[in-house]
């Protein structure tokens, strides 16, 4: 795996945590941390961007976001658990799997 795609899953990671922040924060600290992580997603996900299709950078974000954001409802906040649902997760993962598998990552000169 390449620093570039580590830089979307780590994006993935913060939006994750702004999206339940945006529903669980309920003092200063957590709205902050919500900010944070804000900022921290869409910062990795710029940064991959640059490197890779935009495109593809984009869909895997969201995707692995979305999962990411409906397994922890799951896991952690008592959403119901309907097989439907998880079968759903599963077609998006396999479909950010496979945007991520036919991608290559495009050099681009800095400067």
């Amino acid at each position: 795996m390449n620093k570039n795609w580590m830089l979307v899953y780590i994006g993935a990671f913060f939006e994750v945590l702004w999206v339940i922040g945006m529903k669980h924060a309920e003092n200063f600290w957590g709205w902050i941390g919500t900010a944070i992580s804000i900022w921290l997603s869409f910062y990795f996900m710029i940064k991959a961007g640059r490197k890779l299709p935009v495109g593809t950078v984009y869909s895997v974000f969201v995707g692995l976001g979305t999962a990411g954001t409906v397994l922890c409802d799951i896991l952690f906040f008592g959403e119901t658990f309907h097989l439907g649902k998880i079968t759903l997760i599963l077609t998006l993962l396999a479909g950010v799997i496979g945007l991520k598998l036919v991608t290559k990552e495009e050099v681009k000169e800095e400067g």
